[in-house]
């Protein structure tokens, strides 16, 4: 019984200099080790593109899968969007005995992506029935590798983003909200050029190696991310034989420490009025304004384009002092103005007019997502990052993938209704399901202003109060 105590006192007297992870200790966090620590968002943001862009095609039109069960299994990932909270708040409260909280849960995030991915290519090809498996086989093989994958990064993001809060002063926080969705952006869009090209000439070898290259690309880049980032600390995380809060309990103390209720719900409010529409903006400028393919594909990068300008200049303005709720607010009615611009180059059948709301939507999108990311980031409680970087992920990733659905639901009821007559002559046309969804993302985005109102006037994000602390929510 004392080998495994010898063994453990060894690795606590070897020098940070000769272990990953533990030389983090500078003040403040220099642009090279932002760069760096922002590489897992690369990793995160290839790995969004394999699950709902790549694969989603592939399967449906190279390996044949039929797209109910393909959208089944894009959508399974969501499942796990919830538990965000919960991990961030174990990250919070991990006892280990190298003084590290997030490095151990951000590793193992990684590894259960970098799982998910390596069986994946496998599992879609028996889900295809290119082999001798039987159907239920495939689809129970794919189901978990699109879990896998799905959890771990859900499980990188929330601890990676709780690690960069631990180690940025507060007036660096807005720079680093900015370059990490910039990040996760870049990610996207140069892993789907990357993965057009390298599966232009399909086949089922290339799926393998270019599936299993990004698996093992999210290795090597969340390792160099997370290399000597976290500073040892074993004094923080030793045991002390107190009794450990429960996530409730901590959950309430955190709600207690400012207007978090009020918080997450504009949170999810803005970010389902913003996402409702995520499928439907190419299909709307082909139907109805009759672009060609080429023009439509390119509205992601517009989308995409805006979104970065819109976390530049919210970085900016919270730089210099704004209130996150006042710039959020600010994200809503740039919001408004896009979806309103969209539904008139329908009326008037303006290309223009449609290219302008799709960017404005975007720059609204990055400075609603920006800000009310930092209004988090300022108003955790130093012991609670994660846990509340973990609710904010939690109702964001909930709300968007639930809009998403039910707007693409949604438009389907109303324009059958419409082509049936149900909906009066007048309305009887292809745009009126494409309107009805941009008039409820409009509904949502002031209802969100509404919401997010009262948090500016009572002067945006609260110093939280020494009361609500874990130790008091233990005796709740």
């Amino acid at each position: 019984m004392k080998r495994p105590g010898r063994i453990i006192r060894m690795w606590q007297g070897v020098g940070p200099h000769l272990l990953p992870f533990a030389s983090a200790t500078s003040e403040r966090l220099p642009m090279a080790r932002l760069l760096r620590l922002s590489l897992f968002q690369i990793s995160c943001g290839m790995a969004a593109v394999l699950l709902v862009g790549t694969l989603n095609r592939v399967m449906i039109v190279e390996l044949h899968v039929p797209a109910w069960l393909v959208a089944t299994m894009v959508a399974l990932p969501l499942v796990f969007a919830p538990l965000r909270a919960l991990i961030g708040f174990k990250s919070d409260t991990y006892k280990s005995v190298l003084g590290w909280r997030r490095v151990p849960y951000l590793w193992l995030g990684t590894i259960i992506q970098f799982g998910g991915l390596a069986m994946m290519p496998f599992a879609l090809l028996v889900l295809s029935g290119d082999t001798w498996a039987e159907p239920w086989a495939g689809q129970l093989a794919a189901a978990i590798a699109f879990l896998m994958t799905g959890f771990g990064m859900h499980m990188v993001q929330t601890v990676g983003l709780a690690l960069a809060t631990d180690l940025t002063p507060r007036d660096q926080q807005p720079n680093v909200v900015a370059m990490l969705s910039a990040m996760q952006l870049v990610g996207m869009v140069l892993s789907a050029l990357v993965f057009g090209a390298l599966l232009a000439d399909f086949s089922q070898l290339r799926l393998i190696q270019v599936v299993q290259g990004a698996a093992a690309l999210t290795l090597v880049l969340n390792l160099v991310a997370a290399w000597q980032q976290e500073a040892r600390d074993p004094t923080r995380t030793a045991r002390t034989g107190e009794r450990e809060p429960t996530f409730f309990e901590a959950f309430r103390a955190l709600r207690r420490s400012g207007p978090w209720n009020r918080r997450l719900l504009g949170a999810g409010l803005g970010t389902a009025g913003f996402a409702m529409q995520d499928v439907l903006l190419e299909p709307y400028g082909g139907q109805i304004l009759g672009l060609p393919v080429g023009a439509t594909t390119a509205l992601s990068a517009l989308l995409a384009g805006g979104s970065v300008l819109g976390f530049l200049r919210a970085a900016r303005r919270l730089g210099q002092g704004a209130d996150p709720h006042q710039v959020a607010a600010l994200g809503g009615l740039f919001g408004i103005g896009g979806f309103t611009l969209i539904i008139f180059s329908g009326a008037v059948g303006s290309g223009a007019l449609f290219a302008g709301g799709v960017a404005l939507i975007g720059f609204g999108a990055g400075l609603f997502g920006h800000a009310t990311l930092t209004a988090c980031m300022r108003a955790a409680p130093p012991e609670q990052a994660g846990l509340a970087l973990g609710v904010w992920g939690a109702v964001q990733a909930t709300a968007a993938g639930s809009a998403i659905a039910l707007g693409g639901v949604l438009r389907d009821v109303v324009s059958a209704m419409a082509q049936a007559g149900a909906l009066g002559e007048g309305l009887a046309q292809a745009a009126t399901g494409y309107v009805s969804i941009y008039l409820i993302e409009i509904a949502l985005l002031f209802i969100t202003l509404a919401v997010v109102g009262p948090l500016v006037r009572k002067g945006g994000v609260p110093q939280t109060r020494p009361a609500a602390s874990l130790a008091g929510a233990a005796q709740i």
